[in-house]
This record gives C-alpha cells, sequence and structure tokens, in this order.
C-alpha cells in the first residue's frame, strides 16, 4: 500500500507579511514513502515535531540575495529543526525507532542526508522531560538565549534585563535564567494572557507594549536604568531602550522581528547613546559557538527544567497542513510561547 507524504513548499517571495497558499502552500507529493530509496549514510524519517521559528522568514527571499544562510529555494520544501523517527537507515548511528533531532524538511517523511548528518542528535531519552522541548527550550531556542546571556549579557547579580518579546521561545528562558542569576527581570508582551503569564507563572515584571506607553513602562520598571537588553523587536522599541540604557549596559541583539515583514524598516534615531553611554551592541548567530557552549547548556538545563527552577510554554498546531497558518501566525504575534507544529 502506497504511503504519500505530504510537503510544506515555498511558492512565492513576500515582501509583506507572507500568505498561505500564496507563497508557502502545503500539498500532497507523489513521493510513495515504501519506495524511497536511500543513498549510503542516508536516514529516513518520520517527521514528528516542526520548529516555527522568526529567522526562517529571512530566508523566504530570493536566491541572488545573500544573508548568514541560504534562502529557501521555489517549488522545494521549507526546513528548519524538528524532530523525526528513524524508520529506515543506511547509516552506522542512526537505528529505526531512534527519535532524532536535526535541520528536517517539512514533510511527513524527511530524508536526513548530507550537511545536515553533521549537526543531528539522537535525542538522549531524560524523564520527565517532553520530546517536543528538543526543539524548544532544549533546542536552537533555548540555546539562543543561554548564548546570548553568557556571551554577550555578561549578567551580574543585582542588575536589570529588559527582555522585549519575553514571552516567545527565547525570551522566556532568557529571563528565567537571569532571575536564576539574581538580576532583576522586566519584559514586554503584546497580549494581556502572555503579560500575566511572565508575571503570574515566571515572576517577571512586564507590561502589555500596546496598550502600556513602553518609555512610561521603562520609566517604572526600571527605575535605576536597564543594564543588559535582550533585543527581539527593533524598531521603536530599541530606540526608547537606548533612551533607558546605562552606561556600559549591553545590548544582546537577538533578532528585530517588527522589522522582518515590511520594505521600509523604520529609523532608529538614538544611536549615539550607543557612544555617549559606551553600550556594547553585539549581534550573534547562536550556531556561531554552538560547540563552545552546548555541554554546559546540556548539562544544566534539563536539571533545572526538572526540579521545576525552569518552566516552559508551548504553543503546539496539530497536522502540517495548518503548519503555514502557524507560521504566519508567529510573525503576526499570535502564538503564545515556543511556536511547534506536531506534523
Amino acid at each position: 500500500m502506497a504511503v504519500k507524504s505530504k510537503a510544506v513548499i515555498f511558492k512565492k517571495v513576500p515582501t509583506d507579511y507572507p500568505v498561505p497558499g500564496e507563497h508557502l502552500e502545503t500539498i500532497e507529493t507523489d513521493k510513495d514513502v515504501n519506495n524511497i530509496a536511500l543513498g549510503p549514510d542516508e536516514v529516513l524519517l518520520k517527521v514528528l515535531f516542526i520548529s516555527l521559528d522568526p529567522y526562517l522568514r529571512g530566508k523566504m527571499r530570493a536566491e541572488t540575495t545573500q544573508s548568514y544562510n541560504l534562502s529557501f529555494v521555489i517549488g522545494e520544501p521549507f526546513y528548519s529543526h524538528a524532530i523525526g523517527e528513524v524508520v529506515k537507515s543506511n547509516h552506522a548511528e542512526f537505528k529505526v525507532g531512534d527519535k532524532v533531532v536535526g535541520i528536517l524538511t517539512w514533510e511527513t517523511y524527511s530524508v536526513l542526508k548530507g550537511p545536515a548528518l553533521k549537526t543531528a542528535i539522537i535525542v538522549p531519552d531524560i524523564e520527565g522531560i517532553p520530546l517536543s522541548n528538543w526543539i524548544g527550550v532544549l533546542g536552537m531556542p533555548g540555546m539562543t538565549a543561554f548564548v546570548g546571556l553568557h556571551k554577550i549579557g555578561n549578567p551580574k547579580a543585582g542588575e536589570t534585563i529588559f527582555i522585549s518579546a519575553a514571552s516567545g521561545a527565547v525570551g522566556q528562558l532568557a529571563g528565567q535564567l537571569a532571575k536564576i542569576l539574581g538580576l532583576r527581570v522586566v519584559g514586554s508582551a503584546g497580549d494581556d494572557a502572555k503579560v500575566q503569564y511572565l508575571i503570574n507563572e515566571l515572576k517577571f515584571d512586564a507590561f502589555n507594549y500596546k496598550t502600556t506607553d513602553t518609555n512610561e513602562a521603562l520609566t517604572k520598571f526600571c527605575p535605576q536604568g536597564i543594564d543588559i537588553y535582550f533585543e527581539n523587536v527593533g524598531g521603536k522599541t530599541l530606540d526608547i531602550v537606548l533612551n533607558h540604557a546605562n552606561n556600559f549596559a549591553r545590548f544582546i541583539a537577538c533578532g528585530m522581528i517588527s522589522q522582518y515583514n515590511t520594505q521600509h524598516p523604520e529609523g532608529v534615531h538614538n544611536l549615539m547613546y550607543i557612544v555617549r553611554k559606551r553600550i556594547r551592541f553585539e549581534g550573534f548567530i547562536v550556531s556561531d559557538d554552538w560547540l563552545l557552549y552546548w555541554p554546559r547548556f546540556v548539562k544544566e538545563i534539563p536539571e533545572l527544567i526538572k526540579n521545576g527552577q525552569i518552566k516552559y510554554k508551548e504553543d503546539i498546531t496539530e497536522g502540517l497542513e495548518k503548519a503555514p497558518e502557524a507560521f504566519v501566525g508567529l510573525l503576526r504575534g499570535k502564538n503564545f510561547g515556543k511556536a511547534i507544529v506536531k506534523v
């Protein structure tokens, strides 16, 4: 009996927010899983969970536009960090039944091969850790929070950190790690339910940037100024934070999601504060430092989750066919926690 595979393909380069069906679409492929021929060292996986991440919007560009990563190819499937179960293997390290996290195509079944094999890992079986965590708090978003905070933030007990998009995949972990280290944590989110989660569950000071003036909120919650800013939003928020930053503040430039879906990015007017206040403003790509920080990360974070010191909210969408809408929802801030598709 033929077993067909579905796939989410890249159809067209968007200039604004992507539109499901126009720029990305779930289709049924003519690939019969039973007849997939694997090459040497290749592995066939049934995809279980797919990670939705803001950086993927930057890959929806023309192939001629250069960036730090490759663009998606028109007519080919999306791909990102995902978890799959091995169903067929020509690789000595990957056995049938193994759960694997790596870069997989957005398909029902995905072939792991080439460079993606080098970074794929077999998911450790740790009691009390949900499988989906390995593309969230224990995956790339978690590592992003960990590396950004330690490499650039240089946190010290008693300091104040402000995190934009604080209820998101990266922000919620960055804030909890900062609290464990003795910092005062202030976060912003664009929804009252998210703000209440930050206040009641994660014990941050928090405000809704859509209904509260950000300048007034930072004056209230950061009376001694901001020592560390975990930057996920950009635009007007960045401009305001520069005004509230202390001398020698550290700005962890992780992302600027407010600028991803516009042809006319907002200008930032307070950049002179970087000089006047001697601010360290540094961007980073987590893969650059993965090998350096991974051993420490995988030793510390699972234990913090198991003993309840770290909580992590996931927003799971059921069904590959709903992935396009879920991805656009992420870009519009509709997700509450780490955005994942359960295939």
